[in-house]
C-alpha cells in the first residue's frame, strides 16, 4: 500500500499538479453560477505557474538538498584509503526506454552511471553492488539491472565484479537489500553513490537498516552558485521544481512512517 499511495498522492501533490487541477476547477467553476470564483482561481493557477516558471524557486529548493552532503573529494574520505565496497542505487537507466529502442539509455540521473565507472577503475579491489528493481507502479518492466551489462562492457568493467539487486522498488528497499548482498563487516567503509538531491533520504534509509555509509552525490542538477536572474527556460525551472519537492516530501513521507530516522539526514 505504502508503495502504490508513493507512486499517486504524490505526484498530485506536486506544484505542477496542483496548479493544474486549480486550473481545471476554475474552468469548471466559470461555467456555473460561481463564475466570479473560477475565474479567480484561473488567475491564481496562471500567477502559481509564472513565479515558479520564472523565479528562482525550484532552483533554491533543489541546492537545499543538494549541499546537505558535500562531494566526497572534498571530504577526508580520499585521504582515508580505498573503501571495501560501493553500493549504486537505481534511477540512473531508463529500463523502459532501453527496452522501446532495444539499448541502454541512461536517464537525467546518468551521473550515477558514471560515478560507477569513475569509482570502479580508481578502487579495483573494491566491491560493487548496485540496488535497481522496477521502480514502476505497474511493476511489468523489466529491472534497470537488465541493461546495466552492456554499459559496463563500455566501460570495460567486468560484468562478474558487479552484484545486482534487483528486487528493490523504492529507496528503503533499496537499503534493506543492498545491506543482505552487501553483509558489511564491523568497520568496513562503504561508499553510497547517487544522485545528490537524493543522498539525504537515501543516507537516512541506509541509517535505519544499519548499513554505516560514506555519501558519494552524483548527478547534481543545480549550479551551487545562489541564482542572481529570473529565469527564461520556464520548463526546467517547474521540473526542477517538481523534482526538488518531490523529494521533499520523499523525506516528510518517509519520516513520518518511520522509514528514516531523521526528517533531513546530515553527514
Amino acid at each position: 500500500m505504502f508503495f502504490i499511495l508513493s507512486k499517486t498522492v504524490t505526484v498530485l501533490l506536486l506544484p505542477t499538479s496542483l496548479m493544474l487541477l486549480a486550473g481545471i476547477a476554475g474552468i469548471v467553476l466559470a461555467m456555473t453560477r460561481w463564475r466570479r470564483a473560477g475565474i479567480r482561481l484561473m488567475m491564481v493557477s496562471i500567477v502559481l505557474l509564472a513565479i515558479g516558471g520564472v523565479s528562482p524557486l525550484g532552483t533554491l529548493l533543489t541546492q537545499s538538498l543538494e549541499s546537505r552532503f558535500p562531494p566526497w573529494e572534498k571530504t577526508d574520505g580520499p585521504a582515508r584509503g580505498a573503501p571495501a565496497g560501493i553500493v549504486v542505487l537505481g534511477g540512473g537507466i531508463s529500463s523502459g526506454l532501453s527496452r522501446q529502442i532495444g539499448t541502454s539509455m541512461v536517464s537525467a540521473d546518468g551521473g550515477r552511471i558514471v560515478a560507477l565507472a569513475h569509482l570502479a577503475r580508481r578502487y579495483p579491489n573494491a566491491r560493487i553492488v548496485y540496488a535497481g528493481g522496477d521502480a514502476s507502479l505497474s511493476g511489468n518492466r523489466p529491472p534497470e539491472t537488465d541493461y546495466l551489462g552492456p554499459l559496463l562492457d563500455d566501460f570495460g568493467i567486468p560484468r562478474s565484479r558487479v552484484d545486482l539487486e534487483t528486487r528493490s522498488r523504492n529507496t528503503a528497499e533499496n537499503a534493506a537489500f543492498a545491506k543482505a548482498i552487501a553483509n558489511p563487516k564491523p568497520g568496513e567503509r562503504w561508499l553510497l553513490v547517487t544522485s545528490a538531491q537524493h543522498m539525504p533520504r537515501a543516507v537516512g534509509c541506509f541509517r535505519a537498516v544499519g548499513f554505516p555509509v560514506e555519501a558519494y552525490p552524483a548527478a547534481w542538477r543545480a549550479d551551487p552558485e545562489p541564482p542572481t536572474v529570473p529565469s527564461l527556460a520556464i520548463g526546467r525551472s517547474l521540473e526542477r521544481l517538481d523534482s526538488a519537492s518531490r523529494e521533499w516530501l520523499g523525506l516528510i513521507v518517509y519520516r513520518l512512517t518511520g522509514k528514516i530516522p531523521a526528517l533531513f539526514p546530515a553527514p
